[in-house]
């Protein structure tokens, strides 16, 4: 690809992905006032589950934004448009809660609710953009960088909030409200370049058939016109076999039993990210930290280098997805997930405890290596992997639906493991470590009977690997193209290449359509 349309491709794809950076910003930022003696002073206190409930708002939020909110506003007014309303919702939440009043959580709580609607909007958009606007063999590649972008919004709420704790006594109830503030600043920067980025040539010939549109779309991303051509050609071919014979709405994501299998697959892998014991440890590691260490500035130390330690282990994704494929990594971060969630716990159980309480120091770093190791494994594998498979496994007519759907799992999941896991913790401790082995272990033979390898395969001929037809050929046929993979080119007077003509064109005929 000519570097110069490659670094444009890779950039339209990184402005995409930054709407990760708000959910890794976001999942952090709980962990990090659960522990803020000046926010748990300003709302005085509260108690156990009412503590619960203000984390679980937002998974409540992103749950009705993806299951019901995203999609539309995706398929109606374009991937560009959602993500940036996504982001505008969530600057607007986040001053809610950076300003609740004081004793005023059910406004926090509020703020909560609203930032998992903005989220669960950007959340679904994102992805569907960098797969719809990305070529085929580098797609996983490119992917992994929205799980990379979780970790930094992670490295940046994280290390933010230890500078901040480090200075509690000048800020004082600034210590929390600059670290919820700062998360501003990423959705500033997308909405200031989404106007410089194409839309999604698929959008364009979804809604309302803008060939013209998607032609000059593709045409800022793909090296030759031949390859944009080919490309347009397949997507045609795709939509109108897809519009013709499937549709293009909630019900085909059950009436289609293929489009039904790899939803409830990815319904299974999403909520398997959250089983694996991730989800758990973003939100309660300070809590958990807190039987090892006595020290809030030690335990803020500790979250900022698992978010920056994450970020290394996430680039892992980028040169063996698509070289070693989805289900390697599934099954290798599953094992090695296992084994470090066995390793805790039998380090945690299998040693003394201090007469002050806590663990001594030598114990704690074995835990926080497990942990830190646990990342490793779970970065690449459960954490990128899964939101790469989910964005481009599903057909253009449910795309955005199943993916907003699919990735909301995580969330339900979250709420049940939010609500369930503080009092699993304090009743057995280190023991509950070994409920998440034992799923990761489930996890890994789920992928080996039931999940296809996708690696490279284009986004209008996956539904083959799950017993569908091609849709590139099916519309070909529709479309009484020759070659339905190859678009001839016409050339102007003056020699150069102005666009595709497809020989024998006709509109699908009544009998087809009934068929």
């Amino acid at each position: 690809m000519q570097k110069e349309k490659l670094v444009y491709n890779w950039y339209a794809a990184m402005v995409a992905a930054g709407c990760m950076v708000l959910y890794g910003f976001d999942a952090a930022i709980f962990n990090n006032v659960q522990i803020n003696k000046q926010w748990l002073a300003w709302f005085n206190n509260p108690s156990g589950e009412l503590f619960g409930l203000v984390n679980t708002t937002y998974s409540i939020g992103a749950i009705i934004s993806g299951w019901f909110i995203a999609g539309p506003t995706a398929d109606y007014l374009g991937r560009r448009w959602a993500m940036g309303i996504g982001c505008f919702i969530t600057i607007i939440a986040s001053f809610v809660q950076a300003f609740s009043p004081y004793h005023g959580i059910g406004v926090f709580i509020f703020g909560r609710v609203l930032i998992g609607i903005g989220q669960g909007i950007a959340l679904t958009a994102g992805p569907v953009y960098i797969g719809e606007i990305t070529p085929s063999e580098i797609r996983g590649t490119v992917m992994a960088f929205w799980q990379l972008f979780y970790s930094v919004g992670s490295f940046i709420a994280y290390w933010v909030n230890y500078a901040c704790g480090k200075h509690t006594a000048t800020l004082g109830n600034w210590s929390w409200k600059m670290v919820i503030v700062f998360q501003i600043l990423v959705p500033i920067i997308i909405i200031v370049q989404l106007p410089f980025l194409p839309e999604t040539p698929r959008w364009y010939i979804q809604r309302g058939n803008k060939v013209e549109a998607a032609t000059a779309s593709l045409r800022r991303v793909r090296d030759s016109e031949q390859e944009v051509q080919d490309e347009l050609l397949a997507i045609r071919e795709a939509i109108v076999f897809e519009k013709e014979v499937i549709s293009g709405n909630y019900w085909a994501l059950w009436k289609d039993p293929t489009v039904r299998k790899r939803l409830l697959i990815a319904f299974v892998l999403n909520m398997g990210q959250q089983l694996t014991g991730q989800g758990t440890l973003n939100s309660y590691s300070s809590t958990i930290y807190k039987k090892v260490w006595t020290s809030t500035n030690t335990i803020n130390l500790i979250n900022a280098l698992n978010a920056t330690f994450g970020i290394l282990f996430t680039l892992n994704a980028v040169w063996t997805v698509d070289r070693f494929g989805r289900r390697f990594l599934f099954m290798v971060g599953g094992i090695g997930m296992a084994c470090c969630m066995l390793m805790v716990a039998l380090v945690g159980l299998e040693t003394p405890n201090l007469k002050g309480g806590g663990k001594s120091e030598p114990v704690g770093i074995a835990i926080v290596f497990g942990l830190f190791l646990f990342i490793f494994f779970y970065k690449p594998s459960w954490g990128a992997t899964t939101w790469i498979w989910t964005a481009e496994v599903f057909s253009m007519n449910v795309r955005s639906q199943a993916v907003g759907m699919c990735s909301q799992m995580q969330n339900v999941a979250q709420v049940i493991f939010n609500q369930f896991f503080p009092t699993f913790y304090q009743n057995c401790g280190l023991k509950s470590f070994f409920f998440f082995m034992s799923a990761n272990v489930v996890l890994v033979i789920f992928v080996w009977f039931f999940v296809p390898e996708t690696k490279k395969v284009s986004l209008e001929e996956i539904d083959v690997l799950f017993g569908g037809q091609n849709h590139i050929e099916k519309g070909g046929d529709l479309l009484n193209v020759d070659d339905p993979r190859h678009a001839a080119i016409s050339l102007d007077d003056d020699g150069l290449k102005s666009g595709t003509e497809i020989t024998h064109v006709e509109q699908p005929t009544q009998e087809i359509r009934e068929h």
